[in-house]
Formats: C-alpha cells, structure tokens, sequence
C-alpha cells in the first residue's frame, strides 16, 4: 500500500490539473480574463492553494488552458503564409482568425494581452512577424490598400472581441460577417464582393433598402 501512495497522489495531482484547466476554459469563455482565480478554483471542486500549487499566476493558466486555441491561430496564419496568393492568403487568416475569437472570448482576450514572461510570447511575436510579412506581399501584388499598417488588424481583432450575442452560431455568423467588410476596407480596389449572410442581432430591426 505504501509503494502505491506516490503513483495515487499523482494520478490525483493530474485530475485536479484537468479539473482546473477545464473549468478555467469554460469561464474564461463565458466572462472573458476578469473571472476571479478562486471563482475558478471554485468551479473545479479545488482550494485556491491547489490552483496556485498547479498555476502561479493567471497568465499561466490562461496560456495553457488556450494552448489548443494558439496552435490553431499559428496554423491558420501558417496556412496563410503558404498561399501562393498572398491576398488570398491575407483574406483566409483574417476570416479563420475572428472565427475562432468569436467562439471564444477568453482565447481573444488571451491573445490580445501582453504577459510578459508567459510561455506563449514567443508564439505570439511569430505570429505578428508572419502576418506582417504576409500583408506587405500582399501590398507588393497591389491587392491590399498601401497606408494598411498591422496595428489595422490588430483594431480589427479588438471590435470582433465586442461582438456578444446570445448563441455562438449567431455570434460567429456576425463575426464571418464583419470580416467581410473588414476585409472589403482593406482592399487596395474594393471588387463589392457579396458578404457573408447578416446575422440578425435586433429583432424586428427593419432591413436596409
């Protein structure tokens, strides 16, 4: 039984470990990075010395429960990269991007602080150079507006984070929909491609003739 003991106290470590980092997804989600530690700790069935013992500080929890989440923003920037069309390539990272900020606002909030010493800076500032990179191509082969400056995508990001609506399907079609004409003021000539369908946010809101 003594011999045991070690491996026991482990296997629980680990439960608690999930058990935290779920329940920091899911609030972190719903209410963004204001959620108070010992809320989350509350919500995981754990002390908040427990947390602290597995998360010093929230920066750290929030970079690893959004781990999955910043891995998929650095494969959609990558895919970008990749697109021998570089406008093309630009236009696909914009509408994945705010996609994927829309179905978390926790992950948006994640990516868009600055926590200096946490483990996903690095991963960030790749990010920010590939993007860079990529919109100055897509300048060289005249499709994006010459006076765009990162800093446009980053206000981009920072409105997509205030769209909230009541189910997540709406709030990404609104979101699929604001990239459109995001992507429309960016252009260097605007062709008035057709946007994304409108997500009714105001009932009975007249439609527009």
């Amino acid at each position: 039984m003594v011999d045991r003991l070690p491996h026991t106290l482990r296997s629980d470590a680990l439960d608690n470990r999930e058990r935290i980092l779920d329940a920091a997804r899911a609030l972190f989600s719903a209410d963004g990075l204001d959620v108070p530690m010992r809320e989350i700790a509350r919500c995981a069935g754990v002390g908040p010395a427990t947390l602290y013992r597995h998360f010093p500080t929230k920066q750290v929890l929030a970079t690893e429960a959004f781990a999955d989440q910043l891995r998929a923003c650095r494969t959609i920037v990558d895919d970008g990269c990749a697109d021998p069309d570089p406008w093309r390539g630009l236009c696909l990272v914009i509408e994945k991007i705010c996609e994927l900020h829309a179905r978390d606002r926790g992950f948006s909030e994640a990516f868009m602080s600055t926590f200096p010493g946490a483990p996903d800076v690095a991963d960030r500032e790749y990010t920010m150079k590939a993007l860079a990179g990529l919109a100055q191509r897509a300048k060289d082969a005249g499709h994006l507006r010459s006076d765009f400056i990162l800093d446009d995508l980053i206000l981009i990001l920072m409105a997509n984070k205030g769209i909230h609506t009541r189910s997540t399907d709406t709030q990404v079609m609104a979101s699929r929909r604001f990239a459109g004409l995001a992507i429309q003021a960016f252009e260097a000539c605007p062709q008035q491609a057709p946007l994304p369908p409108a997500a009714r946010l105001v009932s009975a809101a007249p439609d527009s003739a």
